[in-house]
């Protein structure tokens, strides 16, 4: 299984950017799957996770109405939509597969990450 996260990078505070991450080596399409995120010195944070067919979707409490999961199963890739982030957002995101949990001990696949930086 490889789970290949990209789309990261520096934005200002206020700014939009789309993380996504491509899945090969599991059923995709009957997968949950879920970003999280770590910052320095912080614990892996749960994002958001959306079901297999999309039709259930789970936020973390403060990206609530600024980010938005997505899947496209024909390109087995989900997506992070990130309006109008802020610098709390800074942290290294990753993609993971196999559970709706916000435990990240929960998930059996992860992917390497893509660093996100919110700075002016």
């Amino acid at each position: 299984v490889q789970l290949q996260a990209s789309g990261g990078g520096l934005v200002q505070p206020g700014g939009s950017l789309r993380l996504s991450c491509t899945a090969s080596g599991l059923p995709f399409s009957s997968t949950t799957l879920a970003w999280f995120r770590q910052a320095p010195g912080k614990e892996r944070e749960f994002v958001a996770s959306i079901s297999s067919r999309g039709n259930y979707i789970y936020y973390t409490g403060s990206v609530k109405g600024r980010f938005t999961i997505s899947r496209d199963n024909a390109k087995n890739t989900i997506y992070l939509q990130m309006n109008s982030v802020e610098p709390e957002d800074t942290a290294r995101y990753y993609c993971a597969a196999g559970s709706y949990s916000k435990d990240p001990e929960a998930y059996n696949y992860w992917g390497q990450g893509t660093q996100v930086t919110v700075s002016s």
